[in-house]
């Protein structure tokens, strides 16, 4: 290798040990990144609609998401706090519940075997049912007072709202700036592979949100059917947790499951039966019929990169774990596949 090349490669290596030990601003960036694509996909829808210039687009859309944003909290914050409130203080009464079910069961099937209650020593080992509703209850406590430090969480919320906003008012000067990070010869391929990613983006966000509608309103009727209380607070979390897929909606069944145990153990199996169905629906009817022009990634894919995500980013690399395998398959895909392994494909076989 020339001087030149030996220079290039020590200085790739220095660029990438620099974004690793600046990856928590990368992760934040690219939330930035995902939520301008986002606005930028209602300009897009504006501007076809209406018929006006860009900044007028973006100025209508500011203006619409903030008109939604003050109709939610106005009409349904309120209720979803109280409700929510309500919820966790019926947590450790519901667990309390529910370690007696389960040890009452466990001497049962103790009895039935053994003639005695050969668990006894476990029993100790838990301490009373009390003492199982105190120690969730000051678990909560603890997580509240952990959520109420969030002044590092509110600057770095307003850094990624104010670079969105930047990158949605010049989409292509940013892109550019981008583009010409990539030697001369790729400029215009690169181009195109950020543009593939910047649609497939826009096809999960907009197909995300109406499952997770979808998802919120199911859960919401079947609930009501069932005569479970806090409804809203339940189908809120249901469509707000959907955006995270596997973990998500497990998360979700928690908090209803816990309210109805407290009514009886069969409407708690009744309610997972309901999330069972509900999420069945939005994965096999839902999903593909209002994605069917998104990327599609495989389970085994979107587990892994969530786990992979999560550990290199923490909890932002987990909600951000589908839309980046989303933008990484279509560079795979773009990149890898088609100009490296294919061309190669063909010189060996030529």
């Amino acid at each position: 290798m020339k001087f030149g090349q030996w220079l290039g490669l020590i200085a790739t290596a220095a660029a990438l040990l620099l974004l690793w030990s600046l990856r928590d601003v990368v992760i934040h960036l690219f939330a930035a990144i995902v939520l301008a694509m986002a606005l930028c996909t209602v300009v897009g829808v504006v501007r076809e609609r209406l018929h006006c210039n860009r900044p007028l687009a973006l100025l209508l859309s500011l203006l619409g998401l903030l008109i939604l944003l003050a109709v939610a909290l106005a009409a349904v914050v309120p209720p979803f706090v109280q409700q929510f409130e309500q919820l966790l203080l019926q947590l450790p009464a519901a667990a309390t519940k529910a370690l007696s079910l389960l040890r009452q069961a466990m001497d049962q099937s103790s009895q039935m075997l053994y003639g005695k209650e050969a668990l006894n020593w476990l029993r100790q080992n838990w301490g009373s049912s009390s003492s199982g509703g105190e120690a969730v209850g000051q678990s909560l406590q603890g997580l509240l007072g952990l959520a109420g430090n969030v002044g590092s969480g509110l600057i770095q919320g307003l850094f990624v709202v104010a670079v969105a906003l930047m990158i949605a008012v010049q989409p292509t000067a940013y892109r550019e700036v981008a583009v010409l990070l990539v030697p001369s010869f790729y400029r215009r391929r690169s181009r195109e592979v950020l543009l593939g990613c910047g649609e497939a983006l826009s096809s999960w966000m907009g197909g995300v949100l109406i499952s997770s509608l979808c998802v919120a309103v199911l859960a919401g009727i079947g609930l009501s059917l069932l005569g479970v209380k806090l409804v809203v607070a339940n189908a809120l979390l249901a469509g707000l947790l959907n955006i995270i897929p596997n973990v998500g909606p497990t998360l979700s069944t928690i908090f209803p499951m816990s309210v109805a145990l407290l009514v009886s153990p069969w409407k708690a199996l009744a309610v997972l039966g309901l999330y069972v169905v509900v999420q069945h629906l939005e994965s096999y009817v839902i999903t593909p019929s209002v994605m069917h022009h998104q990327v599609k990634l495989l389970p085994g894919l979107t587990l892994t990169a969530q786990f992979v995500f999560t550990v290199l980013f923490g909890p932002l690399g987990l909600l951000l774990a589908l839309p980046l395998a989303v933008c990484l398959q279509v560079v795979i895909r773009e990149v890898l596949i088609h100009d490296v392994l294919d061309p190669w494909r063909r010189q060996q076989l030529t």
